[in-house]
């Protein structure tokens, strides 16, 4: 009996690795399924953005005709003539800083000062000693006077009359001693003031009070400049010019500037000095151009362009600016002009009306206001209602 029941379970099918069989395979299945749709996505969504169009945009800024059409164009920064770090001729702790950032200075404002309680020890000592000998300079005087009187009359000796004369003498010289060190300490004392050497204005404060100050910044730990300041009325644009293009530009030659800062504003300016060197690594002349007027928000370390305006262009350079786009961004189209802007990563197309060429750009009578952003490199593909991608 026991046999046929040992023999039937053995004929029994064991559904548990089925079961676990058949799950594993749906997992896969699953996992095949998300991967086929996710690649189909990434290649719909790449075959889409392909067609996109990338676009650059220029501005739409006015320019007098003289710089349109310059000589030579050149980049450069805005560089102040007169800057001085400053720093002390003394070594201490800053226990006062007066100014900051952007604050103006006269020259010999007092700017900051350094611990200087042991120098006036100093300096009271000095003028302690100085008072004791003056004290005792009458004294000594009159017994020098009476030893010689003495001494003429036979009626004291000559050792007597030495050491008189060698108290009265040393006493001279520890007066003339302590004047010396009373005025070593003045001088001491006024190193500790950091004074503006000339009119200007704060560019960088460079050390904080309770940070020590040493005239060369001997260690790590201490500071050499206090501030560094400027002269504003100074800037002046230095730029770069290729060796290849130098002979285009001659001394005192009509310049215009412009900052990137505000493109839409135009600078007179002229150049200045053609410094008489050039840069082999770079191959460039360094030329400095001259402001004829600025204002307040022209500032040091800003990047200028500057057009160097040829001699024909003389009446140009003093007519009145003009508003312009770069040929490139302007097109014909069915017996018009048109130019095409970016609206939500669309081609817009505007209608526009130009007038005079000035070298590289045309004037823009109207359709387009200064500062409008428009598709520059403009080709066949680009039409209204494009998709596009700026760069």
């Amino acid at each position: 009996m026991d046999s046929k029941n040992a023999d039937l379970s053995s004929l029994r099918i064991d559904r548990s690795e089925n079961k676990k069989s058949n799950s594993k395979s749906k997992y896969i299945l699953y996992v095949v399924i998300i991967l086929i749709i996710i690649a189909i996505g990434y290649f719909t969504i790449s075959s889409f953005t392909s067609n996109i169009l990338e676009v650059k945009l220029t501005t739409v800024i006015k320019q007098t005709p003289g710089r349109s059409s310059a000589v030579l164009t050149a980049s450069g920064y805005v560089v102040a003539q007169r800057e001085a770090s400053v720093s002390s001729k003394g070594t201490g702790v800053l226990v006062y800083l007066g100014v900051v950032e952007g604050d103006k200075v006269k020259k010999g404002q007092i700017i900051a000062r350094l611990d200087d309680r042991d120098i006036v020890a100093q300096l009271d000592e000095a003028k302690s000693n100085l008072q004791l000998y003056q004290a005792q300079l009458n004294e000594l005087q009159n017994n020098y006077d009476r030893e010689k009187e003495l001494f003429e009359r036979g009626l004291s000796s000559q050792q007597s009359l030495d050491q008189a004369e060698a108290a009265y003498k040393s006493l001279l010289a520890n007066i003339e001693i302590a004047k010396a060190r009373i005025r070593v300490a003045e001088v001491s004392l006024e190193n500790m003031i950091i004074r503006a050497p000339f009119d200007g204005t704060v560019l960088t404060k460079n050390a904080e009070v309770g940070e020590i100050v040493a005239p060369f910044g001997a260690s790590t730990t201490s500071r050499a400049a206090v501030v560094t300041i400027a002269d504003m009325n100074s800037l002046m644009v230095e730029t770069d010019v290729s060796e290849s293009n130098i002979t285009k530009i001659d001394q005192d030659q009509d310049c215009e500037i412009v900052l990137d800062a505000n493109p839409g504003k135009t600078y007179q300016g002229y150049v200045f000095k053609i410094v008489p060197t050039a840069d082999r690594s770079k191959a460039t002349v360094l030329v400095k151009v001259a402001f004829k007027n600025y204002d307040s928000s022209v500032l040091p370390e800003m990047s200028a362009k500057v057009s160097f305006l040829s001699r024909s262009n003389e009446e140009e350079k003093d007519q009145a600016p003009v508003l312009t786009a770069p040929l490139s961004a302007v097109e014909e189209m069915d017996g018009k002009k048109v130019a095409f802007t970016v609206v939500r990563d669309m081609a817009v197309q505007r209608d526009i009306i130009t007038g005079r060429l000035f070298g590289n750009y045309v004037e823009i009578i109207s359709g387009l206001v200064e500062g409008d952003k428009i598709i520059n490199d403009l080709n066949e593909k680009i039409k209204d209602g494009v998709q596009v991608k700026v760069q």
